[in-house]
């Protein structure tokens, strides 16, 4: 994990940016960082937050603290929400979370879908975090005609 501390995301921030409220910062960071590459554009320890990014996706990370609790919150959360994150490679994201050991939620295969007359392709697995979000990390396989 990195432990470098910085000013913000290196492209600007994003206009979308889930804030997913965990269980535990510390055990977040490093599936985070160690499994899935992103690393901390910057963070407040002291509130428990971190601001993560990889590749231009951008997530921030807080300890719960109540501050946006709608409701009960229990594993696993975020239950009806995958996020999907674009990755130039999966490799280095799949032979990291092997190494630790890590289960994937759903294996490495391939997805067609439909955008008007093309299909749009990606090879995509799914994995959950430490409080159970789910996350759909897919490599760009172009794209070809709508089949029938």
């Amino acid at each position: 994990m990195s432990d470098a501390i910085m000013n913000g995301p290196s492209g600007g921030f994003a206009k979308l940016v889930p804030e997913l409220d965990v269980l535990n910062l510390a055990d977040s960071l490093r599936f985070w960082c160690d499994g899935l590459g992103f690393t901390i554009a910057y963070q407040r320890p002291e509130s428990a937050f971190a601001y993560l990014e990889r590749e231009g996706a951008q997530v921030m990370l807080c300890e719960m603290n109540g501050n946006w609790r709608t409701g009960p919150l229990e594993r696993p959360l975020g239950r009806g929400i995958n996020f999907q994150i674009e990755a130039s490679s999966l490799e280095p994201i799949l032979a990291a979370l092997s190494a630790m050991g890590w289960r994937l939620f759903r294996d490495v295969h391939d997805a067609w879908y439909r955008t008007g007359n093309v299909e749009g392709g990606n090879r995509q697995f799914l994995v959950q975090d430490p409080d159970g979000y789910l996350l759909r990390f897919y490599q760009n396989l172009g794209q070809r005609e709508a089949q029938a």
